[in-house]
């Protein structure tokens, strides 16, 4: 190929993977299910979106470094502390059962299905067994079930990406050392130890570099991302060249370490690293899908097609039925578990980087592996993405619409806020730091959020699980603002907060962005004075007359979504909709 030709191929795929997670970021789809399509036919139509001719040799090595990557993203999210009670024992059962009898029945049938030969069939078989939470998460966020099954169904995800490199690259050099799969060898179990120990080695160097780099010389954002990048990638790649593909395994065991060890100065958010990986996950699988010609497809499109319908009718409902007996949950939901298990990128990653390599050592049926994998990857993708919602819905397992809302402070006129927003039919839930302030919250019989409120919302990954809407309002409002700004990335919906005095000289307050609550005129300490004076809060239908005096501060529409009035946005409130209002009460009888 030409400088130009090259040049214009390297352009072409980079726009082309961040354009397809942009406009599925749109959609509100996994980005998988627009990344392959376009690489596919980037690939099929021209002659520059090609990586093994952009890249020749070197791009199964950028494969299988960009594979370490995206699993030590993986370990980092896989902090095994917040796996407890009952979760944890239904997430152990569909990872034991789950990968067991997906990898038993696609060995079993596949060397009928692709005239491959069984070891073949093992390496595909262990391949499929990945899921990932980067396919699950987006679908799960626009079906919107309830939590306990959002829960089990991230946690199975995200956990099943380390278990299938780990099992993947073991299963790798038990086919790829002998003509046969026995493990039961003395010969394939020390190579499955030497494999081992090359990768726990591997890791725990790693782990002791980057506690030098993170915990000892404490860099900063910046610094400490380029470490972690130069650290995986350096680490694993030298477990590569003492011993094929345990580098992997090696960049697994880093980031658990990394998550689980106490100590480790993590940054709280990693958005340059995060950016990295997403760009690393868009060139991939644009690169991996262009290498996948229309040719290699079409035999093996209707086997594929029999192999989807079996892992989806057949092992998915089966490992669901059996793991989740006696859980708790309803039908409903342990159908929906049942009924969600699309492959991702760990699974096309996997299948390129160990198939090349069966390819180069010229085993036979090895060709296939790819193109197999990239059929079941879009089957499942498509399939659940377009029966995700509905049949969410006729399980009856979807969220309401409405707004869940945290309603963080515990003063005595905010208890009395939440209370109100209750009785007007809302999800709320309430934090406050004071033992005092939150044993108010519970005698008033409003649901306490419990844990380390910043602690959670700064905790990389961390979700406010199930929240639409936070409302800050302690009477501390340098808190606020910075909350305000921590939090902004951890829950579904907006973050607001009551306006601090006009003469504030707190440290940030003043100066944060963020939509400010009620307008100028009803800063904090104003709404404090006049609850003291006897101002109270009311609800009623928005068609009703107002009180003399009153303001209103949210209005709570039909579907029970809840907006408020803001120093940004007034509301108007609709016939059927009702009002949250600030009456005058006692406080206008004092005055005359």
């Amino acid at each position: 190929m030409t400088d130009d030709e090259i040049l214009l191929g390297i352009a072409l795929t980079v726009v082309l993977a961040t354009g397809s997670q942009i406009l599925a970021s749109r959609l509100r789809v996994p980005a998988l299910i627009i990344l392959l399509p376009a690489g596919f036919a980037a690939g099929a139509l021209t002659d520059v979106v090609h990586p093994d001719q952009l890249l020749g040799q070197s791009f199964d090595v950028l494969v299988s470094m960009s594979v370490a990557v995206i699993l030590y993203d993986a370990g980092l999210g896989l902090n095994l502390r917040k796996l407890t009670g009952r979760t944890r024992w239904i997430v152990g059962r569909l990872l034991l059962l789950g990968v067991l009898v997906t990898f038993l029945v696609t060995s079993a049938v596949a060397p009928a299905m692709f005239d491959m030969p069984l070891r073949v069939a093992c390496m595909l078989g262990v391949i499929l067994v990945v899921s990932g939470p980067t396919v699950v998460g987006p679908l799960l966020d626009f079906v919107r079930p309830t939590d306990k099954v959002r829960r089990i169904l991230i946690w199975e995800g995200t956990l099943t990406d380390p278990i299938g490199g780990i099992l993947g690259a073991l299963v790798f050099h038990a086919i790829a050392t002998t003509h046969q799969v026995d493990i039961g060898r003395g010969y394939q179990v020390g190579q499955f130890a030497i494999s081992m120990a090359v990768g726990l080695i591997g890791g725990a160097v790693g782990t002791a570099l980057l506690w030098l780099t993170l915990r000892t010389l404490r860099l900063g954002e910046t610094l400490g991302t380029l470490a972690q990048l130069a650290t995986v990638i350096a680490v694993s790649a030298v477990a590569d060249i003492i011993r094929d593909d345990t580098g992997l395994i090696t960049a697994i065991v880093i980031g658990l370490a990394v998550t689980n060890i106490n100590g480790f100065d993590m940054p709280a958010r990693r958005p340059f690293f995060e950016t990295m990986v997403q760009l690393i996950i868009g060139l991939l699988f644009v690169s991996i899908s262009a290498t996948v010609t229309p040719a290699s497809l079409v035999p093996v499109l209707l086997p594929a097609l029999a192999l989807i319908a079996i892992l989806v009718l057949v092992v998915r409902p089966l490992v669901a039925y059996v793991s989740t007996a006696g859980s708790g949950l309803t039908t409903g939901e342990r159908a929906f578990v049942g009924w969600m298990a699309p492959r991702g990128i760990v699974a096309a990653a996997t299948a390129t980087a160990f198939s090349a390599n069966l390819v180069d050592r010229g085993v036979d049926g090895a060709a296939r592996i790819l193109p197999v994998t990239f059929l079941v990857i879009v089957g499942t993708v498509l399939l659940y993405s377009l029966s995700a919602a509905p049949v969410a819905r006729r399980l009856g397992i979807v969220k309401p619409t409405g707004t869940r809302i945290l309603l963080v402070g515990g003063e005595p006129w905010v208890v009395d806020l939440g209370r109100s927003l209750r009785s007007a039919g809302l999800d709320l839930l309430m934090w406050a730091g004071l033992a005092q302030e939150r044993q108010r919250i519970t005698d008033a019989g409003i649901q306490l959020a419990e844990g380390d409120l910043l602690a959670t919302a700064t905790n990389p990954g961390a979700r406010l699980e199930g929240v639409t809407a936070v409302f800050l309002a302690t009477n501390d409002d340098d808190f606020n603002a910075l909350a305000s700004v921590v939090m902004k990335d951890s829950v579904e919906g907006p973050v607001y907060r009551v306006g601090p005095p006009h003469d504030s000289l707190g440290v940030v307050a003043p100066y944060t962005g963020g939509d400010i609550l009620f307008g100028r005129p009803l800063v904090r300490h104003t709404l404090a004075a006049r609850y003291e004076a006897g101002a109270r809060f009311l609800v009623q239908p928005a068609s009703a007359p107002l009180p003399p005096g009153s303001e209103t501060l949210f209005v709570v529409r039909e579907d029970q979504k809840l907006e408020p009035v803001t120093e940004k946005r007034r509301v108007t409130p609709g016939e059927s909709d009702s009002v949250v209002l600030l009456t005058p009460g006692a406080e206008k009888r004092g005055a005359s």
